[in-house]
Parts: C-alpha cells; sequence; structure tokens
C-alpha cells in the first residue's frame, strides 16, 4: 500500500481474529491491529468492553461470546467515543450502555462529526455501515468511577485521566487482577493521538500500573499476559506518546510551521515506530494534535471529512 494514500482507504486486508482467555473467565477479541473487544463474564451475565464499528462486526464478537458462555450479555462499556469503538452496540441488546460522563459529552457535541471522519478514513472497519441505526448514546454515566456486579464478580469501571481521548475508561477486575484498557495502552500499534491530551496521558498509564495487572485487554494489538509484558506495553505506549509530544513542543517553541514539525517528528518517530500498525494513518493527525497542543490549544479541535483530507493534502501530499 502507498503510504500516501489517504489515511487506511488503501487497506483491505482482512485480519485474523483471536479469542483468548487473559484471565478467568474473561477474553480478548484481538485482530492484527484492527479495534480489540474484552468481554467478562460473571455469575449472571457478561459485560463487553468496547463494542466494535457496526452491528455486523459487533455479531463478530457475539459469536466468540457464545462459544464459551451462553449467559446474557448485560452491559456494553464504552472506553471513549471514537465510532470505530461504539456504533455497533446495538447488536448486543445489552440493558445498559456505559460510559463516562466525559465520554457522553463528545458524542453531544462532535459524534456525528466523528462518525463520518472515521468511516471516510477506515472503510474496512466499517462493514455492513447500513445495519448502523445512529448515535450511540449511554444509559448509565458516571464522572470517576463506577461498580458493577455480575453476581459475585465486581468489575470497576474508572476514569483515572485523560490520554487518548479526555474521558477514557478502564475496567478493572479485582478477582482476576485483569484490566481493560481501551486505547489508553496499545501493543505495536500505533497510538492515535489526534483527539488526545498528551500531556496528561503519560500520567494516566502511571495509575494504570500501580494496579500491577496481571493481563490487559489493549485497545489495539495482542492480548498483553504476564507482568512483564503489561509493562513492556505501557512503555512502549508512554515512549510513543512522549515521543510526539516533545518533537512538537520543541518545534512550536522553535517557531516551525506545521509541515516542519511533521518532517521534525518523523526524524524522532519513524526509527522507532515506523513498523507499528496504521503507523502512517495516524501520523498526520497525530502531529496536527500534538501541534495544536503544544501552542495552547486544550480541547482538540473537531475532526471532520472535510478537514481530515485537507489536512492530509497539506502534510502529505
Amino acid at each position: 500500500m502507498n503510504a500516501k494514500g489517504f489515511a487506511s482507504t488503501g487497506d483491505m486486508t482482512e485480519k485474523k481474529i483471536t479469542f483468548s482467555e487473559i484471565g478467568p473467565d474473561i477474553y480478548a477479541f484481538t485482530a492484527e491491529g484492527d479495534p480489540n473487544t474484552a468481554v467478562i463474564v460473571g455469575d449472571d451475565g457478561c459485560i463487553v468492553f468496547d463494542a466494535q464499528a457496526t452491528p455486523a462486526m459487533a455479531n463478530s464478537v457475539i459469536e466468540r461470546v457464545r462459544t464459551v458462555t451462553d449467559k446474557p450479555i448485560k452491559y456494553v462499556v464504552l472506553s471513549h467515543y471514537h465510532a470505530v469503538r461504539v456504533l455497533g452496540a446495538s447488536a448486543y441488546k445489552a440493558q445498559g450502555i456505559v460510559a463516562s460522563s466525559e465520554t457522553r459529552r463528545p458524542i453531544v457535541e462532535r459524534g456525528q462529526q466523528d462518525w463520518d471522519s472515521e468511516y471516510g478514513r477506515f472503510p474496512r472497519l466499517f462493514r455492513d455501515a447500513e445495519s448502523i441505526p445512529g448515535l450511540t448514546w449511554p444509559t448509565l454515566t458516571f464522572d470517576t468511577g463506577m461498580t458493577l456486579y455480575l453476581g459475585k464478580r465486581e468489575v470497576q469501571l474508572m476514569h483515572l485521566g485523560a490520554g487518548h481521548t479526555s474521558g477514557d475508561v478502564v475496567a478493572w477486575v479485582p478477582d482476576a487482577q485483569v484490566m481493560c484498557s481501551g486505547d489508553l495502552i496499545e501493543y505495536h500499534s500505533a497510538c492515535y493521538c489526534g483527539d488526545a491530551l498528551l500531556r496528561e496521558w503519560p500520567l494516566t498509564l502511571n495509575e494504570i500500573r500501580e494496579f500491577n495487572p496481571k493481563a490487559v485487554a489493549p485497545g489495539r494489538g495482542d492480548a498483553l499476559k504476564g507482568a512483564a509484558t503489561v509493562n513492556e506495553a505501557i512503555a512502549m505506549t508512554r515512549d510513543f506518546v512522549t515521543t510526539l509530544y516533545g518533537a512538537a513542543e520543541l518545534s512550536v517553541a522553535k517557531g516551525r510551521s506545521l509541515k516542519e514539525t511533521m518532517a521534525a517528528t518523523r526524524e524522532v518517530m519513524d526509527p522507532k515506530f515506523s513498523s507499528f500498525a496504521i503507523y502512517e494513518h495516524c501520523l498526520p493527525f497525530n502531529v496536527s494534535r500534538a501541534f495544536d497542543e503544544a501552542s495552547g490549544i486544550d480541547d482538540p479541535v473537531i475532526w471532520t471529512d472535510k478537514r481530515d483530507r485537507e489536512m492530509w493534502a497539506a502534510l502529505q501530499g
């Protein structure tokens, strides 16, 4: 694929799905760098963490869930608001769709623009897009945390801080010492930082590390089993985010343009991260956001399909 083709429009290769147990009755649905979903099974039902982009794709998750349990899917938890994570939620017919209040806010503010934008960037991830009934609205929200019970099994949902977005949620299963991190942690996959709060992200990673998880279901990339792999992935994510922001901060301080910042960022990022999944897709969006944040723009500028194409032409043209 030509790296300069817009975003991931040229990526039509179907990925191999893996459904693996990462803790007792906790499963990670992963697909070689495509968006992951996690499943937590309790006494009387299940929680699905991140819904996939369309009901048709959610059905691939449901098929895997039905190989391990026939218990109802009670809750869908949204780690954040991005379309590729949430628009498949209706397929699960859950009694509750749970998110942080800081995830609901951007759905109100920019949910439709985000949907149009993401669909334009990465059409393969929206298989049978016609099956999406509309925006996904949380039915339960919380500010900093809430606990869901699946019989005896406790699942703690927490907004530990911003990072990938302003409202990221993690799910912690204390009896198994397993965490679902969403896109706060990626493994051998580029972090998408177009809507990130880059200065805060490493602090949120510190919070996750304090839990010493035995396993993590990351946002993209293989499931992380064992403390050593978990810590490697956290360190890798931190390195990605801090290298990106550091390059932008230096460039802004030197009065460089966005295009010059892109070149300066490549110098430090390419040698370490160019082999990561979706690296070329993410880089222009990442540099744009890092440049904005380093310039004092705290709230990420809304991406639209039009802004996407203009930015891409300016930076990758």
